[in-house]
């Protein structure tokens, strides 16, 4: 049974007993909400982490981007407390993830794994109300509805409510999967690739959130293979490669073309965005399509251009 699995079930029991949970205070902005030390994970004989160091914290969205393989959503695993680490250390709010129970675990990271499926069709409006399960015992039952009803309003669900889940796209899943995760209220959100089944109107909607939530003092962080959201939304990116991170900082100032050209395998130019200037991943492409006249177009310096054929 997994700890998120677990972490739902456990919740149950305050109320059932008549017990009640404390309540974590609000993080302070900038305050470190996980902290990993020197992690090694070791899965089916290989070293997918080898010494990963990094904190997140209050008020950020830390965007892990990186070739498949490269451990990405392992080190998110390790944060959430899912994966025990080989070696080294994670820590939640000041705990090691391992010393919390799970319903105070719960009330403290949220996660949302790659893919959401239901042995049962339940309705969309319970999918996302057993996000508010950890709260079970904790005398907030008043404010669930409300949490509930924001969360789906965020997400663009409320439309498919009373919809089953199995009965969905998998884009709309993802959606409600991220709806259960906002109405949980835990101050540290782990998405494991949000944006993999959404269309292009969906994946900014999913980012926003990711920055809204960031703003309001939460701590964000979110596996992309989308140079492009991760530039555009995140506070910090780390590169992974190999299982180890190879950079850890402001888009602008780690996406560079030699980097990302050796990490990726394939020659990229970064540009600036020509209104915005955040950082723009484009592959280096053997010529291009052919305008009239036998010209080829290009881009240089931020701006499209014509090269002769």
């Amino acid at each position: 049974m997994s700890v998120r699995l677990r972490s739902g079930l456990a919740a149950l029991l305050p109320r059932l007993r008549g017990g009640k949970q404390t309540v974590p205070a609000r993080p302070a902005p900038g305050a470190p909400l996980a902290e990993v030390t020197d992690l090694r994970v070791r899965l089916g004989g290989r070293e997918v982490l080898a010494g990963i160091g990094l904190t997140v914290r209050a008020g950020e969205v830390l965007a892990l981007v990186g070739p498949n393989g490269a451990g990405k959503s392992t080190l998110l695993a390790a944060l959430a407390g899912d994966l025990p680490a080989g070696s080294g250390e994670v820590r939640i709010d000041g705990r090691p993830v391992g010393g919390w129970p799970a319903p105070e675990l719960a009330l403290r990271r949220a996660v949302l794994p790659q893919s959401a499926e239901l042995a049962f069709p339940f309705p969309v409006a319970d999918v996302v109300r057993m996000g508010r399960a950890p709260w079970a015992g904790t005398g907030t039952a008043d404010g669930d509805e409300e949490a509930v009803a924001a969360a789906m309003a965020a997400t663009e669900v409320t439309g498919f409510a009373a919809r089953p889940f199995s009965g969905l796209s998998g884009g709309e899943r993802a959606r409600v999967a991220l709806a259960r995760v906002l109405a949980q209220g835990a101050p540290l959100l782990l998405l494991d690739e949000p944006t993999a089944a959404l269309d292009l109107r969906h994946q900014e909607l999913v980012l926003r959130i990711c920055r809204d939530r960031a703003a309001a003092g939460d701590g964000v962080v979110v596996v992309l293979h989308d140079l492009g959201l991760a530039a555009a939304y995140a506070d910090r990116v780390a590169v992974l490669h190999d299982g180890r991170i190879a950079v850890d900082g402001p888009p602008a100032e780690v996406f560079e073309d030699g980097l990302l050209s050796r990490v990726y395998r394939q020659p990229v130019e970064v540009l600036p965005h020509p209104r915005t200037g955040a950082p723009l991943v484009v592959p280096v492409r053997d010529g291009g399509p052919e305008q009239p006249g036998g010209e080829r177009s290009a881009v240089r310096n931020g701006r499209l251009g014509l090269t002769s054929a």
